[in-house]
């Protein structure tokens, strides 16, 4: 029966896993907490293929307890009661280790029905995730649990693992194995930091190129073909899918043009082209703003353009207006203003409009309510003092002038006519 050589050579000590210093490091918590071997329940939070069920299998084999593994994509209730129906019996004397991978898809009644025995200590729940845990599992589980990140793996780590595989490999079917010069980095660069992709691809190099009895040779040639694109981590529901967008947009924000392409980059490589014209449309005002308010009609007309073109062009207007916004001044005056009012507006402080305000048409009936309104125009300078915001709100300031040279023009003309 075929085996997935990820699966076969898994590591079964805590020294062979790759990555994970952190918490897997000489004297970290969870290697401490794992030679204790007194196991509480865990949450392990991270990419795919970086570890999380390697470590809960060498928790398994530090401990007395029945291991159980399920997959909350395929698994059920009727799974949940079987494995606790084993408890207190010969098949269980010590209590069940259950491993439950991909636990954001269980609903609350699932992580439900587990919470008495995690309480009682008679199920000790190792479950894992890809998305953030804080957002899909179940506060009462996450009460009874640490949670664990798992990292993305390091090429450098990963290129350890691939080694591994090769002399693994070589020592199980008795051949010699060799590879051309940069085919082992390039692996594990193109994974992404997924290990087990990594491995993936060793394992799909090897079958096509092995032949007669003798050496197999791995080039580069076919290393590039198996990792077309496999670097990329990207889901358009998941978590990666909103960190690359947010990436994006904080390096627009932080004035980094090198880290906002790459971002980009990685979007249009994705196909995500709507997602990239949105958050680079949304930068425009809320961070370059009224420093350089030119910005915003022309990244509108590189957003434009990129839409009519379609990828992969589209990556050439694009990149056009993410290096405008990493480069322009920054102003988020107009962003915290329209906050301010929002929460104002929110919050019920809106009182009546001011009668200078209100539509004309209210005076063709009683003259002896006309508005009274001052049209600023008729005025030196176009300004004349008169009353706009309602009663209730008189004074209120939202707006606050910049510290950029465009809005402090605005400033000094203004304070200039209005006599401050």
């Amino acid at each position: 029966m075929y085996r997935p050589l990820a699966d076969e050579f898994r590591p079964t000590s805590l020294d062979d896993v790759v990555g994970q210093r952190e918490i897997l490091g000489e004297n970290s918590m969870l290697r401490r907490i794992i030679e204790s071997r007194q196991i509480p329940n865990m949450i392990f939070y991270g990419p795919s293929g970086t570890g999380k069920t390697t470590v809960a299998s060498i928790i398994a084999e530090k401990t007395n307890r029945a291991l159980r593994r399920l997959n909350a994509t395929t698994a059920g209730i009727a799974d949940i009661k079987a494995i606790i129906d084993e408890i207190d019996t010969f098949i269980a004397p010590e209590g069940v280790l259950l491993y439950l991978d991909e636990i954001q898809y269980f609903n609350k009644k699932q992580q439900q029905s587990l919470l008495e025995f995690i309480e009682n200590g008679k199920i000790t729940l190792i479950a894992s995730t890809t998305e953030n845990p804080y957002f899909y599992v179940f506060n009462a589980i996450l009460s009874r649990s640490t949670i664990f990140e798992f990292k993305q793996v390091e090429a450098a780590d990963t290129e350890k693992a691939v080694l591994r595989a090769i002399h693994f490999l070589e020592e199980r079917d008795g051949v010699k194995i060799d590879a051309q010069e940069g085919v082992t980095m390039h692996i594990a660069q193109s994974c992404g930091g997924d290990v087990r992709k990594a491995i993936n691809a060793i394992e799909l190099l090897y079958n096509a190129s092995k032949g007669a009895i003798g050496t197999v040779k791995l080039t580069m040639r076919d290393a590039r073909q198996v990792s077309q694109k496999s670097s990329m981590r990207y889901d358009r529901e998941g978590d990666a899918h909103f960190d690359i967008l947010s990436a994006l947009m904080k390096s627009m924000r932080g004035s980094d043009p090198d880290a906002a392409l790459h971002y980009l980059a990685r979007l249009l490589e994705a196909g995500d082209l709507v997602g990239a014209c949105r958050r680079i449309l949304c930068s425009a005002s809320e961070d370059v703003g009224l420093a350089y308010p030119q910005a915003v009609p022309i990244v509108k007309a590189c957003v434009d353009s990129a839409l009519q073109l379609g990828l992969p062009e589209a990556r050439l207007p694009l990149a056009e207006a993410v290096i405008l916004l990493a480069t322009a001044p920054k102003s988020n005056s107009a962003y915290m203003a329209i906050n301010k009012a929002m929460a104002d507006v929110q919050a019920g402080r809106v009182g009546s409009i001011p009668r200078e305000l209100q539509n004309v048409h209210a005076d063709s009936t009683e003259h002896k309510r006309m508005q009274n309104y001052k049209y600023p125009h008729d005025y030196p300078n176009h300004y004349v003092i008169q009353q706009y915001l309602p009663d209730e709100l008189k004074g209120v300031k939202y707006y606050e002038y910049g510290d950029n040279k465009n809005e402090q023009a605005a400033k000094n003309y203004w304070d200039s006519i209005k006599g401050r």
